[in-house]
Order: structure tokens, then sequence, then C-alpha cells
């Protein structure tokens, strides 16, 4: 059934979907931060606790896209109520990616639970790294935190230069005889998600700066730019 609501009820649901996304922003903390503990810990049952939790997440998902979509309907012009609505539908896309990423990590744990090599340091750097990444994004969607948000923004590379450093370590390490092709394989697998999910974390602070001042930050070989308007 079509809704037929008027302008006036447009802010008490644009409300009512940013508390939604905000929880939901909670909800992808929480199992990306499980299924990173079970790849440290090798722990099968809190990797399949992490797989099970994504239909909730993937629930969640689709009820605030549907609940977006109308509020565009109600007549609101100006651009700011415009921009609100279409962010937290990007964003909401964003954290369903992060998301699926700490499944993939977690049917790792699961598929592979007998492959005993310790992550490197630098591995264990760049997960707190990604963790802290999408906890500040979060935090900078629940408080419109620009600042903040361009802050997450400058991790993007050294999460990168991690991800290097990593893939070349391992490939030596498996060349000595050091390490397991196995995990060497996996440890890949691992890395290439904790990378997407920095990459996800970025475009959700991009959205950030793009609904506070309408100006866009590109990324460049030399950097980062500062938020201007869109050409």
């Amino acid at each position: 059934m079509l809704y037929t609501g008027c302008v006036t009820d447009f802010a008490p649901r644009l409300e009512e979907l940013r508390r939604d996304i905000v929880a939901q922003g909670k909800r992808v903390f929480d199992i990306v931060l499980k299924a990173v503990e079970a790849y440290f810990d090798l722990d099968k049952s809190k990797a399949l606790l992490v797989i099970k939790s994504d239909d909730e997440i993937d629930r969640v998902d689709v009820e605030i896209e549907r609940a977006s979509i109308p509020l565009l309907a109600l007549g609101v012009t100006d651009e700011y109520s415009i921009r609100s609505v279409l962010t937290i539908v990007k964003i909401n896309n964003e954290l369903e990616r992060i998301a699926d990423a700490a499944v993939s990590i977690a049917e790792i744990v699961k598929d592979y639970p007998d492959l005993k090599e310790v992550p490197s340091d630098t591995f264990r750097v760049m997960a707190n790294s990604v963790i802290g990444m999408l906890r500040d994004a979060n935090r900078a969607v629940k408080d419109s935190n620009t600042a903040l948000a361009q802050q997450v923004l400058l991790f993007d590379d050294t999460v990168a230069r991690f991800k290097e450093e990593i893939s070349l370590n391992s490939q030596e390490q498996v060349a000595a005889g050091k390490l397991s092709v196995q995990f060497a394989f996996r440890l890949t697998a691992v890395t290439k998600a904790m990378e997407r999910i920095s990459d996800y974390c970025t475009n959700i602070c991009e959205q950030v700066i793009y609904l506070q001042s309408g100006k866009i930050v590109r990324h460049r070989p030399e950097g980062w730019t500062n938020p201007s308007e869109p050409s």
C-alpha cells in the first residue's frame, strides 16, 4: 500500500531512520570484532556466531532501505534533507558490505580450524587499526562529526601499506619454509577482508562529510584532498 503522508512526517521519520543506522553500525562493529577475535583465537564457535548474526544485519539492511525510499516521496525540497536520506541509504549499504567481510573472516576460521601458526605483529596492528576505523566511522555518523570522519580517511593509506607488508612477508616466509602455504593463503584472505572493511569505512566517512557540507573528498596518489564542491 502506498504511503500518503505529508512533509510534516519527514522529520520524525528521518530521526527514527538515523537511530536505526546508528544501531546497525553497532551491530556491524560487534560482528567484526567477534570475527577478528575468532581468527586470533581460532574460535570456531565464535566464528559460527558471526555467520549466524549476519542474518540480522541483512534483515535490518532491507528494513532501512525500505524505510528510506518513501521519505523522498514526502515532498521535501531542501538539499540537506534530501542528502540526509541519500547518505543513510549509502551508509547502510557500506555497513552491510562490512558485515559480509566479517563473515568471510569467520568462514575461514570455520573451514580451517587446525592451522595453528600465529599471525605477525604487523597483522595485529593492522587489525586493531581497522577496528578503530570502524569504531570512529560509527561515531562520526552518530555525531555528524566531519573532523573525525577526515581523521578516519587518513588511516586508509596506512592500512594499505600494512597489507603490502604482510603479503610480502608471507611470501618470504613461505619461500624460507617458515610458514605453511595453507596458513599464508588464509592470512592473505583475511588481510584482504580487513582492507575491504577499511575501504568501506572511508566510504562511510566520505558520506558524513558530504552530508554536512555538500562537498566531496577524493583519494589521489598523494593522499586525500580537502572537501570541495563537486565539479
